[in-house]
């Protein structure tokens, strides 16, 4: 599809993000990786890693998405957001390529497909929708070789780039980031209705979807901010969608306390009144918050503590064993015992 359209003069308009931006000859979006290079917008990041490891797929987070799985990650540089909060914010902030390693899509799909109990590519650490050349070839590449591939996004991008990597990705988790415009608009740089649309057209299109949020003090932690965020996602994408709320450490600019555990677990009994998995993380304590409990008869489905997992209430074909509710859709991947 065509990423950018020419303006006036020299100027392009990028359409990858609803930031839309305008730039001149030699100019960089927000993102900080796509710039306007004599008549084009490049992707001046293509190939260039920041973070490469072999993680346990639970770490995106997704745990109904091959639990068990371990997943190679990847990641560059730059972001169309600019949270103060950030937790990669070496990364996403900072556009500078320098030493860092290249690699092809091609060579990349290799080494995935090579690695030993490898499922597939995770496009994540920094924000992937701008990554966009290098994740739809690269994602294609993998398909073809049997490989899955999971995009971890703040969700910040326009219904045709979004179309696209529908086509390509297996699962996604989006960071909801706060269900309020105003949130949005005064630590991210962006607004809430784009992400809001891009969790309706994932949930429609029958792609694997899981929700985080980052839970900050007196910033996104009220009753009924969380109340409205589960009714909604309950409404508009269903409520088997697991949410998974994250307790928050002071990051980047934000001084702010540590969230308390007790308000990740007061928040987590008000989204379970709208939705059927919620997840607690970072909580520093085994709380069981991880855990995947049958919502029809209460059965622990899958028990995990940290990145490890065990399954012990699930048939090989992710029903519950209890009373055969289908919990998990994706194959199942036996980890080492608790």
């Amino acid at each position: 599809m065509r990423l950018w359209e020419k303006k006036q003069g020299d100027a392009l308009r990028c359409r990858i993000c609803p930031h839309n931006c305008l730039l001149g000859d030699g100019e960089r979006g927000i993102c900080g990786a796509r710039e306007n290079r004599q008549g084009k917008i490049d992707l001046i990041t293509s190939g260039f890693i920041s973070g490469y490891a072999l993680d346990p797929i639970e770490k995106k987070p997704l745990y109904h998405f091959h639990p068990g799985s371990m997943i190679l990650s990847v990641g560059s540089y730059g972001c169309n957001l600019s949270c103060d909060f950030c937790q990669n914010f070496h990364i996403s902030q900072n556009v500078t390529l320098g030493q860092s390693r290249h690699i092809e899509p091609a060579v990349l799909v290799r080494q995935a497909a090579l690695t030993r109990g490898n499922a597939g590519i995770a496009y994540t650490y920094n924000e992937p929708v701008i990554w966009y050349e290098f994740v739809t070839e690269t994602a294609r590449l993998a398909a073809a070789e049997g490989l899955t591939n999971v995009m971890v996004t703040n969700g910040y991008v326009n219904p045709g780039p979004l179309e696209d990597y529908i086509r390509v990705i297996d699962a996604f988790n989006i960071d909801l980031k706060a269900f309020s415009n105003e949130f949005y608009r005064n630590y991210t740089g962006a607004t809430l209705k784009p992400v809001l649309d891009s969790i309706k057209a994932i949930a429609l299109s029958g792609r694997h979807l899981e929700i985080t949020t980052l839970i900050i003090p007196g910033l996104n932690d009220s009753p009924e901010e969380m109340k409205q965020e589960a009714e909604w996602i309950a409404e508009n994408a269903g409520t088997g969608v697991p949410l998974h709320l994250s307790r928050y450490f002071p990051m980047y600019r934000r001084s702010t306390s540590a969230t308390p555990a007790e308000t990740i677990l007061a928040l987590r009994e008000i989204a379970e009144e709208y939705l059927d998995y919620v997840y607690t993380g970072n909580m520093g304590s085994d709380d069981g918050g991880s855990n995947t409990i049958c919502p029809s008869c209460g059965t622990v489905a899958i028990r995990r503590s940290g990145y490890n997992i065990k399954i012990t209430g699930l048939t090989d074909d992710g029903k519950c064993m209890n009373c055969g509710r289908q919990i998990i859709e994706t194959e199942l991947n036996q980890a080492d015992p608790v």
